[in-house]
């Protein structure tokens, strides 16, 4: 299993929650919280929890849980976030696997912020937890859509010449936009689906290694953890790849980076 580390992941957390906050604005308003009520929501793949604090800003009467399988994510989830929200809701954490987490009643809104690409066949549990929607429910995320990218290709490409027996994620790890839309729409949602590529400018040393130590990068780690020497020349290596196919600027470093969004609402 992945190891994960929140102190690395958060490092580029302002360039990590823009995507966030950008599906956040296409979420409708919540049934339950039309009618006075408190809306049940999930957030799928919560991490550290800094941007599922953002649910509770935009809904605070709500009953929020994320989810995620990482424990070290998870602690730093509850230490930071966990608790009641000023509007009278509250905010948790719980241990799932989204590859088989299952609805337990019903939800006015599940959101998964950068986790899908982790779920082999992702699709096939819309239907599970669309059903488990309440009428006019959403279920929202984002995905990225960059595995073609040099930062996804080299990597892959340096673990297979370094015989690393781990399964690093391809193009065919997530869906395109139309395919997202027809398997949505087909479930009886309306459906809102886009792609939008950042270009983040990210500063220091070697910026974008740093970022995906963070992420993709992380079974990799996890597969070196016991061989120091082995891990120093596979990320020597790796270094020197991502310096030349992301040359630093005046500025910074240019890293674009394709993002797959989905609103979906089941209708009322």
């Amino acid at each position: 299993m992945t190891t994960w580390d929140p102190a690395q992941y958060l490092r580029h957390a302002d360039h990590r929650a823009r995507p966030f906050i950008d599906l956040l604005a296409r979420v409708p308003d919540l049934p339950a919280e039309s009618a006075a009520g408190h809306a049940r929501i999930a957030d799928l793949g919560c991490g550290p929890g800094n941007v599922t604090a953002l649910l509770a800003d935009r809904w605070p009467t709500a009953r929020i849980t994320g989810y995620d399988n990482s424990p070290e994510m998870l602690d730093k989830a509850h230490a930071e976030h966990a608790g009641p929200t000023p509007g009278g809701g509250s905010l948790d954490f719980a241990h799932a696997d989204v590859r088989t987490w299952a609805p337990t009643g019903a939800y006015d809104l599940i959101l998964s912020n950068a986790t899908l690409q982790w779920v082999p066949g992702h699709l096939e549990r819309f239907a599970d937890w669309i059903g488990a929607l309440a009428p006019g429910g959403t279920l929202a995320f984002q995905v990225p859509g960059n595995f073609g990218a040099p930062s996804h290709r080299l990597m892959r490409e340096l673990a297979a010449s370094f015989g690393l027996p781990v399964a690093l994620r391809h193009d065919d790890t997530v869906h395109t936009p139309e395919a997202y839309l027809a398997h949505l729409t087909a479930l009886g949602c309306t459906a809102d689906v886009w792609e939008t590529t950042y270009v983040h400018l990210l500063t220091g040393e070697d910026p974008v290694l740093d970022w995906v130590k963070g992420t993709g990068l992380r079974p990799v780690l996890t597969a070196l953890a016991d061989d120091p020497a082995a891990r120093e020349k596979f990320l020597t290596a790796y270094r020197t790849a991502l310096r030349e196919a992301y040359p630093a600027g005046p500025h910074g470093t240019p890293f674009p980076f394709r993002r797959i969004f989905a609103v979906a609402r089941k209708e009322a």
